[in-house]
């Protein structure tokens, strides 16, 4: 699979990022059978978190063979810094890991919760020093919803993250306020050497039905055609990752568009259009509250 700098991290990360969060509710064998197709694909780049159910518990018997050849990436949800700080630990602990690659403030928007991360004892002061005391290699910060690439411009101000990660797809680049922003986001993020993450790429919609057992919080494409050009229309832009989905059965469609002739080629807008229509696809977020992950 092609690769990138992460930034200015220092690490080649492949264009496409396991979302752990795949793991959050699944058995140990579940766990074991995805991260080996992890693996098999050769994704070097794990996006796990504190908040993602059993996430990081499934992560550590795999981490005990393959720590070494993986960047290893999680999440604190904690805004002060003593809060931080326990959660940092409590995720080493979990994974059986002596330190991560990336530290990251969970979905970081609220003005409240930014105020209280950036001030004195707020939870960036606690993820400093642990990046010092070589806890963590990086520091970055994530986000979801339509106020988060002005928010991530806000927090680039007040602190060097090393990275950001926003939702960006087809359907959210026609929403012309956000797409502005993200536009935004994207020169400061180049002009810092400030990795690029993208999750939602394959989002089809919310959910208009809730009976089955759903595997992500949005309803994704399933059709393997769609999800290529959904994929391929992020990763055009080379600087920008892939953040696979919480449905841990659409990676192999993901991946497979990863690794296509044609991956960094954008797909026709006419192609887009249509699938827009065939599958009802709908931007996610309305800006008016709180958005989950």
């Amino acid at each position: 699979m092609n690769t990138h700098p992460f930034g200015r991290t220092g690490h080649r990360s492949t264009r496409v990022i396991f979302g752990a969060a795949a793991l959050g509710g699944v058995r140990q064998e579940s766990a074991d059978r995805i991260l080996a197709e992890v693996l098999a694909a050769g994704i070097n780049h794990i996006d796990t978190a504190a908040g993602y159910g059993d996430s990081e518990l499934r992560l550590a018997p795999w981490l005990r063979a393959n720590r070494p050849s993986v960047f290893l990436a999680t999440k604190t949800g904690q805004r002060t810094a003593d809060g931080a700080r326990r959660e940092l630990e409590a995720s080493l602990e979990r994974m059986g890991v002596s330190s991560v690659d990336l530290i990251q403030l969970h979905n970081l928007v609220e003005p409240d919760e930014w105020d209280t991360a950036f001030a004195p004892g707020g939870a960036v002061e606690a993820l400093a020093k642990a990046q010092e005391e070589g806890l963590v290699r990086a520091i970055g910060v994530t986000g979801h919803g339509l106020r988060i690439a002005h928010t991530h411009l806000r927090s680039l101000e007040r602190f060097a993250f090393a990275s950001v990660l926003f939702p960006w797809n087809y359907a959210l680049a026609g929403v012309e306020g956000y797409a502005r922003d993200v536009r935004a986001l994207m020169d400061v993020c180049r002009e810092r050497e400030v990795a690029m993450q993208t999750i939602k790429s394959i989002a089809r919609r919310r959910w208009t039905e809730e009976t089955a057992r759903h595997f992500s919080w949005y309803e994704p494409l399933t059709d393997e055609a769609a999800i290529g050009r959904a994929v391929r229309f992020v990763m055009a832009t080379p600087d920008l990752f892939v953040n696979s989905s919480s449905d841990a059965r659409l990676l192999s469609a993901v991946v497979t568009a990863a690794n296509g002739a044609d991956a960094t080629t954008a797909p026709l807008e006419d192609d887009l259009a249509a699938d827009a229509t065939a599958f009802g696809v709908l931007p996610l977020f309305d800006g008016a509250d709180l958005e989950r992950i």
